[in-house]
């Protein structure tokens, strides 16, 4: 039923589109941006409507004295309905993205309503004076730089494993951003967040305490050319070295989830079991022509990782404490193809956990036809597992984006 409504949603903005040509200026531009350009008549609104998907083919083995228990998959990794631009003033921009395939809409719960998660974001962009942005609704945390990089301006097929075992993903909240220039090239953006601390599209209330997270990013070089400080890729050949250094903090009080905002509800017998969880990222972006580096650190702790009851008997849940190193790198050969390189090491707390420490390493290779707009991208993984068998990964993407 919900399908339905969503379907049917979906059509009546088409069709408000075209019934009201009359009223709007209809502008269609080049391939990848956006599908209908909508601006009223008086200026007092402006609207981009843009679509994307990805189809993702998986082929995985384990490694155990040769490759066994072959497995493949074939699926729509991600698929997106998006819109953007100003209401009332310039000041006040909006961005609202609709996820459709039913990765984008997994996580049903009862905190969700038992109901598909269709928004990724729907947020308000107030500038409300000089250099100061205050954002309100729900929308990515100042985390890592690999989370908050779009997932269709990746560098390689998908995000690594630091990314899904620590990133904070998107909450509802508020931000503040701000940013100056220390001289003439050197820039500094700083961020604070304050969010419900459960996660996206959750309808229940606030079970736990709240979030706060804050982040500062260092240019000293300046800014990238076209955002490019969160884009994998040097696609723009940067002329000269252009270099991001990034720090975030984030405090979750009374957090009910094992990884922060993210993942499972700890349960035990008087309903929610809950910790302080801090989380720190360490990171970097450099490119310069056509070479591209990205290094990430991430940091897990708790106040008490191990979830109990009202007795001091243990429930099972614990909170996923640790740390994470990700190093990737690439080389455009041309304005069209690259070669990449990622390692990743995942360290969780042994002690806590029960699990030891997970390496990947990975080889890709990528073919940009209209840069991020239109891509195939194909890698091979090879991830040692300590504590269970080790696996072998080939992906082949194409993603287009209108």
């Amino acid at each position: 039923m919900t399908t339905k409504i969503l379907l049917n949603a979906v059509k009546l903005v088409f069709l408000c589109v075209i019934t009201t040509s009359s009223a709007q200026e209809i502008n269609t531009g080049k391939f990848g941006s956006g599908l209908f350009n909508l601006k009223g008549k008086d200026s007092s609104f402006t609207m981009k409507i843009g679509l994307r998907f990805q189809t993702l083919a998986n082929f995985n083995w384990d490694i155990d004295n040769g490759l066994s228990n072959p497995n493949s998959s074939f699926l729509i990794r991600r698929s997106r309905l998006k819109f953007d631009g100003f209401a009332f003033s310039p000041k006040l921009k909006y961005k609202l993205e609709l996820g459709l395939s039913n990765r984008d809409q997994s996580g049903i719960s009862q905190f969700t309503s038992n109901a598909p998660r269709y928004v990724m974001d729907a947020v308000l962009k107030w500038n409300f004076a000089g250099n100061f942005v205050l954002w309100f609704g729900q929308t990515k945390l100042p985390g890592n730089r690999e989370r908050v990089i779009s997932s269709g301006d990746l560098q390689q097929v998908d995000r690594s494993l630091l990314n899904s075992r620590f990133n904070i993903d998107r909450d509802i909240g508020i931000q503040l951003r701000h940013r100056f220039n220390l001289t003439d090239t050197f820039l500094i953006k700083e961020i604070f967040s304050i969010s419900q601390g459960e996660g996206r599209n959750v309808t229940t209330g606030n079970v736990g305490g709240y979030q706060y997270t804050t982040r500062i990013e260092f240019f000293p070089f300046g800014n990238f050319t076209s955002k490019g400080d969160y884009k994998g890729s040097d696609l723009k050949f940067e002329k000269k070295p252009k270099l991001s250094v990034g720090v975030s903090y984030d405090f979750n009080n009374n957090a009910v989830r094992n990884r922060s905002n993210q993942g499972a509800y700890m349960l035990n017998d008087t309903g929610f079991y809950s910790t302080n969880i801090s989380t720190l990222f360490i990171d970097a972006m450099y490119k310069h022509k056509g070479f591209s580096f990205m290094g990430e650190y991430a940091n897990r702790n708790a106040q008490d990782a191990i979830a109990k009851n009202s007795d001091g008997t243990l429930t099972g849940d614990i909170v996923q404490v640790g740390n994470g190193l990700n190093l990737q790198t690439g080389y455009l050969f041309s304005k069209t193809v690259e070669l990449s390189a990622r390692y990743t090491n995942v360290t969780l707390n042994k002690n806590i956990t029960g699990k030891g420490a997970e390496n990947q390493y990975t080889l890709g290779i990528s073919k940009y036809i209209a840069g991020h707009k239109l891509k195939v991208q194909s890698d091979i993984s090879y991830t040692d597992i300590g504590f269970k068998t080790n696996k072998l990964l080939y992906r082949l993407q194409v993603d287009i984006h209108f």
